[in-house]
């Protein structure tokens, strides 16, 4: 193998097998190797390709790995970088699989995870600190920032039509400022295309909502489930996979509807169990795939319901690779490319907020983010060894006394 996609295959390996927290924090850890340490690419291209990924269907962790593989080696970059990042966690969700047809139960580890999530808090932020200062390449990009942090806090839309508001009417912002013409106007302008979007999105989750209760009243009313075939099994979650926009808890509902309500191949039971051994393990929550197929059709599933899942954004990825260069020449969509950066940097912002909110309660998780606070700011100690060290700390502290 050439010495680039040696590189990258290790980088990645390692990612996905430390890689707890979610799409944010998967993101500030590759931030922390490609930009910090190895310099692969610099602050502006990266932050680039977090807006852009924000814009495409599929996991958004996954698919930032899937660009340095793009960037740093090509298309065999691509195929290898997005490979071994989703290998571990899904190799990890299969054997619980196996695990749970064998003996029925999810094992007893959250002890081990209970101590990661304020490490993976510290470090998000750290990461956020570096990010925001490359986004906010002026002041006038802070209106599209607050905006979009603003609605989201509020509840007044999700997460996509967030970020597409925002970009559109940030990048309106951006043009009107640049010549001078800025004004209160041009800021409720805005503000209003954030917000015009966040309640038109607000009304589609309604509609879309009451289709698919009415959706799972036909089935419930008439059609009987069927038996699952690797066929069938790989075209749903290559459906699930090619339209999956948003947090990947999104995920849920998607697979809900189709495996539970629509095929009957799941138990609302096993769905929840499914979805926590995607919380267990590293990587993306995606690989929860690997724990269905599994339990579906063995070992066989397992491979078939994986490929399906994240083969949209291996295509995605390099038909976005083809143009994002082009993209950034444009006046107008250099401004639009400012203000996707600067919104995507406000998502991680919400994000961060709702994690921390779940994650600081007691006196555990608030010591563990204190004492990790000056190894990320100062001693700078790479994020795979603190999140390795937050595992074993959850674990010494269940200890009672």
């Amino acid at each position: 193998m050439p010495g680039r996609l040696r590189e990258l295959a290790l980088l990645c390996l390692k990612l996905g097998t430390v890689g707890y927290g979610g799409p944010a924090a998967h993101i500030s850890m590759l931030r922390d190797e490609v930009v910090e340490r190895r310099r692969w690419l610099d602050e502006d291209r990266f932050l680039d390709l977090v807006g852009a990924t924000n814009l495409i269907p599929g996991p958004n962790s996954t698919e930032m790995v899937m660009h340095v593989g793009l960037l740093r080696a090509g298309f065999r970059g691509l195929i290898v970088a997005g490979s071994c990042f989703v290998l571990p966690a899904c190799l990890i969700s299969a054997l619980f699989g196996w695990v749970y047809v064998r003996w029925g139960a999810v094992p007893q580890v959250r002890p081990f995870f209970d101590g990661i999530p304020p490490v993976v808090l510290v470090v998000i932020l750290s990461a956020l600190w570096k990010m925001g200062k490359g986004a906010l390449k002026s002041r006038h990009l802070a209106v599209p920032g607050i905006a979009v942090l603003a609605v989201c806090q509020l509840d007044l839309l999700t997460e996509v039509p967030a970020l597409l508001a925002g970009s559109v009417g940030g990048m309106i912002w951006l043009r009107i400022a640049g010549r001078g013409d800025a004004g209160p106007a041009a800021k409720l302008l805005t503000l209003g295309a954030v917000g015009g979007a966040g309640l038109s999105g607000k009304a589609k989750v309604a509609l879309a909502s009451g289709g698919a209760a009415a959706a799972g009243g036909a089935v419930a009313g008439g059609a009987a489930a069927g038996g699952v075939t690797l066929w069938g099994l790989g075209l749903v979650f290559l459906k699930v996979g090619a339209v999956l926009y948003g947090s990947g808890y999104v995920l849920v509902a998607f697979l809900n509807g189709e495996l539970v309500e629509k095929h009957g191949w799941l138990t609302s039971e096993e769905l929840i169990d499914a979805i926590a051994i995607g919380q267990f393990t590293p990587g993306p929550l995606l690989s929860t795939a690997s724990f269905i197929g599994y339990l579906e059709l063995g070992p066989a599933g397992a491979a078939v319901a994986t490929c399906g899942m994240f083969l949209p954004s291996f295509v995605f990825v390099w038909l976005l690779g083809a143009v994002l260069h082009r993209l950034r020449r444009s006046v107008w969509m250099g401004a639009f490319l400012d203000a996707v950066n600067i919104c995507a940097v406000a998502l991680m912002v919400h994000a961060m907020i709702q994690l921390g909110a779940k994650t600081m309660t007691g006196w555990r998780p608030v010591l563990l983010a204190v004492i990790v606070v000056p190894l990320v700011f100062r001693l700078k100690i790479n994020a795979a060894w603190l999140v390795l060290g937050g595992a074993v700390a959850g674990w010494v502290l269940s200890f009672p006394g």
